[in-house]
């Protein structure tokens, strides 16, 4: 018997009698602080945990050393950076920088920093400096945790902070801190310090794929938020081993791979080394994994690698999760075919984490191409240009009814007015459609929506339909201005490995597109690239590809 039949033979809760039985009253009473009494996220993640010699963290890198953390262990050593960030004179709401890869230490880290009552700060390694630089002037973190290879892009930042640095036996610079040798110095005992539910836990950032990077408070709140985006979306069982393959510098990594298993008594697991289809595949069958989560760009790179690869896991992911941007019909299929496994669409952002979803955990008819329905405690609408809630089949912008939301958390970003919120509306600014029995299907971020010839075009559509083509591995779609149209719809598209470009694979593309949408939503413009632009956590920015349009068409408008 298959993992994924295995689930089919568990009787599930009905997502409409879950969602309209939804009391906060009841998911707070799982927890175990309150949000007015006091709370701590390392309590709820780490020490309410401890007793069991339970494993918290499985660990591997890729040179395919192994290690794993209890939460008894973690107590101790969150307790001992605790006892260090006091000995820095930090403490409740100060901000703490973690600029690690995926070693012990990060976790560390961030279960230290919660359990002094400090918030954390999370960021991405692969950022630069001056991305790290606008970061700190909004947090005013007052330290930052780092690693040799990390540490000289802070070279040059005005006012950085103190630095510790897990050094493991290599110089320091002059004024660093060596981190293991701080823990050492300090007691394993360290009394958790209590918050209220509306005090920051964790201070994250935005993209900034269309500006600078706004800061995103996440309040101690959002960790029920979490729990049940983890019991409902991921379904995450206790026999299950999980993997999110995320990042902890972005959000749904340190969401959803770090804190929604450890709310849970969860083991995580961390994989230390690029990511690669052969270690991929290697992770899943060596570790056991039977639930995983991660991107659509990571899901098409086992689909480009061919079915030969992924033989070897056949039937034992027992659920997989999806999340970052829209996951098309192709990779669904794919995935039930090659590796036995239903594959669900996801939908978040920073600012509420996840909040539609195909649920996992929750009895409903999964439509390909559809994100699903709204996570419990969460009322998420439709709405036009003059704020009114919309009916099915027109699109509009997806927003969450904050008054009618239990569980929204984000209330405005740090220290900057927050235009997306208003009239009790929060409007995450992408455009979506309702469906008469609760769907909510993807269209596009409201930029990206193409209007041609006064039709409006989603680009998730045509992309879906065009990586449906044999030859297709990824492709971004965006408006190039026309002076007849308004826009054309031009496709970019990146070829499987072996095979050539040409014009009669572009006609082909069109037709193969035309065929499955409409006359007017194939790409009359086709132009083939080695790779699409592309946020560090994997989104495909659209933005820089309509813009070079923009740019391209001006001189000639003159």
């Amino acid at each position: 018997m298959t993992a994924n039949s295995a689930t089919n033979r568990n009787a599930i809760p009905a997502y409409s009698e879950a969602y309209a039985a939804f009391r906060i009253d009841d998911l707070e009473r799982l927890m175990a602080g309150t949000l007015e009494g006091g709370m701590n996220a390392c309590i709820e993640c780490c020490d309410r945990h401890v007793g069991s010699n339970k494993i918290a963290l499985d660990w591997e890198d890729q040179s395919g050393q192994r290690a794993s953390f209890t939460f008894e262990q973690l107590r101790d050593l969150s307790a001992q950076f605790a006892g260090f960030l006091t000995s820095q004179g930090i403490g409740a709401g100060d901000v703490v920088g973690g600029m690690l890869p995926r070693v012990p230490e990060l976790l560390i880290t961030i279960l230290g920093t919660w359990r002094a009552g400090a918030v954390y700060q999370p960021f991405f390694t692969a950022f630069g400096p001056k991305a790290i630089e606008h970061r700190l002037s909004t947090s005013k973190a007052k330290l930052m945790v780092t690693d040799p290879a990390n540490r000289p892009k802070l070279d040059d930042i005005a006012h950085s902070p103190t630095v510790a640095v897990v050094a493991h036996g290599q110089a320091l610079r002059e004024g660093d801190l060596d981190l293991a040798a701080e823990l050492a110095r300090q007691s394993t005992d360290f009394a958790p310090v209590l918050r209220q539910g509306s005090d920051m836990c964790m201070l994250m950032s935005t993209s900034g794929t269309t500006g600078l990077p706004k800061g995103v408070p996440v309040p101690l709140k959002a960790l029920l938020a979490f729990r049940v985006y983890m019991t409902d979306a991921i379904d995450l069982r206790p026999d299950d081993r999980f993997w999110n393959i995320a990042d902890a510098g972005w959000a749904y990594g340190l969401y959803y791979a770090v804190t929604g298993p450890l709310l849970l008594g969860h083991a995580t697991t961390l994989y230390n080394g690029p990511f690669t289809v052969e270690s991929t595949y290697r992770i899943i069958k060596t570790h056991g994994i039977t639930s995983l989560a991660g991107s659509p760009t990571a899901f098409r790179m086992l689909i480009a690698a061919g079915p030969e690869l992924a033989a070897a896991v056949k039937g034992q992911l027992r659920t997989v999760s999806s999340a970052g941007e829209p996951l098309n019909p192709e990779v669904i299929r794919w995935f039930a075919a090659h590796l036995d496994a239903p594959i669900h669409d996801h939908y978040g952002q920073t600012e509420t984490g996840m909040v539609v979803n195909n649920h996992h955990g929750l009895a409903h008819h999964v439509q390909p191409g559809s994100a699903g329905f709204a996570m419990r405690g969460h009322r998420m609408v439709v709405l036009g240009n003059d704020g009114e809630e919309l009916p099915p089949h027109v699109p509009g912008t997806l927003s969450v009814d904050i008054a009618r939301s239990p569980l929204m958390w984000f209330t405005g970003y740090l220290n900057q007015d927050t235009p997306a919120i208003a009239g009790g509306y929060y409007r995450t600014g992408d455009t979506v459609e309702l469906s008469p029995d609760g769907y909510i299907s993807f269209v596009g971020r409201n930029d990206d929506v193409i209007t041609s010839s006064g039709y409006r075009i989603g680009p998730f559509d045509v992309e879906s339909a065009l990586i449906e083509h044999p030859a297709v591995i990824e492709a971004a779609v965006v408006g190039k201005p026309d002076p007849e149209r308004t826009e054309l719809v031009k496709a970019f598209v990146v070829l499987r490995h072996g095979v050539e470009a040409s014009e009669e694979l572009a006609e082909e593309l069109r037709q193969h597109v035309r065929s499955r949408l409409s006359a007017h939503a194939y790409p009359r413009e086709i132009a083939f690239v080695e790779q699409l632009p592309k946020t560090p956590s994997g989104k495909i920015q659209r933005f820089i590809l309509r813009n070079a349009e923009k740019a391209a068409v001006a001189p000639h408008a003159n």
